[in-house]
């Protein structure tokens, strides 16, 4: 099995990437409330931004009641992820990262969705909003056995 997360980006301290690996962390050991206790109280998660199957109306999901149903309906449903970062771009109180998530999913199945992930934090540290660009279609075109 590969590693669940590969970080061949900057390493420099910043609170925005700190926090995203924070997220990514808590995602890969499919610990719902630690990453849940990552995000301000009116954080906004948009994954993937815009219109999808999993945002229908685009909107993205606000606050922490929302984003529990998302990671409800998304997380708590793979069997495992893991993110592959390849660069990562600090600045103000954000952070870009550029790379592939691997969804492993029920069935022996896996997708991959590459794209740039970005989170933007408070002054406490806590996630004001993640924004994460990758195309949905482009993603399940990469749907194959594990």
């Amino acid at each position: 099995m590969a590693q669940a997360i590969t970080w061949r980006a900057a390493e420099d301290a910043h609170p925005a990437r700190d926090a995203a690996r924070r997220s990514m962390d808590a995602v890969t050991r499919k610990a719902r409330q630690d990453w849940l206790a990552l995000f301000a109280e009116d954080a906004i998660v948009e994954d993937p931004v815009g219109c999808s199957p999993l945002d229908p109306d685009g909107r993205g999901q606000h606050g922490t009641e929302e984003i529990a149903a998302f990671w409800d309906k998304t997380v708590a449903n793979a069997e495992r992820l893991e993110f592959h970062i390849t660069d990562s771009f600090a600045a103000g109180d954000e952070v870009a990262n550029v790379g592939t998530i691997v969804t492993f999913l029920p069935g022996d199945m896996r997708m991959d969705a590459e794209g740039v992930f970005v989170y933007r934090v408070n002054d406490a540290g806590k996630i004001r909003s993640l924004r994460a660009f990758w195309e949905f279609e482009r993603a399940m075109a990469t749907a194959r056995p594990s």
